[in-house]
């Protein structure tokens, strides 16, 4: 292994890749390399390129961590993704409430030359977090005072299981700059820093609008193209089996295309126009389901005022294009130029509804089979309003103009 290598400054290149690219990269160091590289990543991260590694490496990994980081991340790799759990900190700063304060600070004294210490906390003999002490009390505080004199009773604490959407909504109005994690019979299990959870939120953020068209959320700009177009490619052949099923219904009715071929031109604007109509409602809803919003009983007063507004909005804009409709037929000489301005009307407005409702049903109904409500809902949208709006303007046409 080549001993120039500096860990903070491979740390700070291993951040750009996703976690298979960064495990690729570091494969070739020392055990221990890999170890303090990772450590400058904190536990999230690391966690997640950890796991690329073999079991057996995995292990040695972790056991050559200076300060014992290893043996925490693969405690916190057993807790669900997205959740505190996979982002928790060992907790040392550990004492008694009846521990004297000299004992308190002559014991940290060579534990915080190793790690970043910002709270004390205190727990019983069963291991219950019972107070939290902040160095400006221990400063000020008497030697022979106990923790139990200056520590604050009864602390906010978070738990392990908790996802990371609930905590950030827990911990917003605080901005402590740790939280200790205990388990649901309130054992000290460890710490989580606010600096962590909030460039969490931010990253699973960022990546949301890319799972909405099939971009995964490991992919990074510097992930190298062979895993970004495996991570790609799958998403873009399901959309090409959903626009084969658009172009089916635009099938169905070709002769009446053929037999007004003004239809053809009106079908990009009417697509496009439900398209949007459909992804407004699915930016609100996903949202919504990130801030918490849709609790019982909402998502179906949620998905009415989509599909309210769809009408609304495709009634407004479909005077505007059945204008267009009618202005161009009668330049044409199309002697059904009233008739077809009044089907674009008409489907465009009630596309509009099916679009909203589509927007904000598609994430819904992905959250209730369990899968991310994110991921490809996009695909899924614009699948179900073209063949909704296609379907109603060429069917009204066959229908009402012979």
């Amino acid at each position: 292994m080549n001993s120039t290598v500096n860990p903070r400054r491979l740390g700070d290149r291993i951040r750009e890749l996703d976690p298979q690219g960064a495990a690729d990269r570091l494969v070739d160091l020392s055990d221990a390399t890999i170890a303090q590289t990772l450590a400058e990543l904190g536990p999230g991260h690391a966690i997640d390129i950890l796991q690329k590694f073999p079991a057996e490496r995995r292990a040695r990994i972790a056991a050559a961590t200076l300060s014992g980081e290893g043996e925490q991340w693969l405690k916190d790799w057993h807790y669900p993704e997205g959740s505190v759990g996979r982002l928790m900190d060992a907790s040392s700063a550990q004492f008694r409430p009846q521990t004297k304060v000299t004992d308190v600070v002559e014991a940290l004294r060579e534990a915080v030359k190793r790690e970043l210490i910002t709270y004390v906390f205190a727990t019983d003999d069963d291991g219950r977090l019972v107070g939290v002490v902040t160095f400006r009390e221990l400063l000020y505080a008497q030697p022979q005072q106990a923790l139990a004199d200056v520590m604050v009773r009864d602390p906010f604490f978070l738990h392990p299981e908790t996802s990371l959407v609930d905590a950030m909504r827990e911990v917003v109005t605080r901005h402590y700059p740790v939280y200790p994690v205990c388990d649901v019979n309130g054992r000290l299990i460890g710490k989580v820093r606010g600096q962590v959870l909030f460039e969490q939120q931010a990253f699973d953020i960022s990546a949301q609008a890319g799972s909405m068209v099939g971009v995964e959320k490991e992919e990074r700009t510097a992930t190298p193209w062979p895993r970004a177009l495996r991570f790609r490619h799958p998403w873009l052949q399901l959309n090409l089996l959903t626009a084969f099923i658009a172009a089916a219904v635009v099938g169905l009715f070709q002769n009446t295309v053929n037999h007004i071929v003004l239809l053809a031109v009106f079908l990009p604007v009417l697509s496009g126009q439900c398209s949007n109509t459909g992804c407004q409602a699915l930016a609100v809803t996903l949202r919504g389901m990130t801030l918490n919003e849709l609790r019982v009983g909402i998502g179906r007063k949620l998905i009415l005022k989509e599909a309210w507004l769809g009408f609304l909005n495709g009634l407004l804009v479909g005077i505007v294009a059945s204008i267009g409709m009618f202005v161009i037929a009668r330049m044409e000489h199309n002697p059904h130029a009233l008739p077809l301005a009044c089907i674009t009307l008409a489907a465009m407005a009630l596309s509009s509804v099916a679009s909203g409702i589509a927007g904000a049903a598609v994430p819904l109904g992905l959250k209730r089979l369990g899968a991310d409500p994110a991921m490809a809902s996009s695909i899924f949208l614009t699948t179900a309003t073209d063949v909704v709006s296609m379907g109603l303007f060429l069917g009204m046409a066959a229908w009402l103009i012979p």
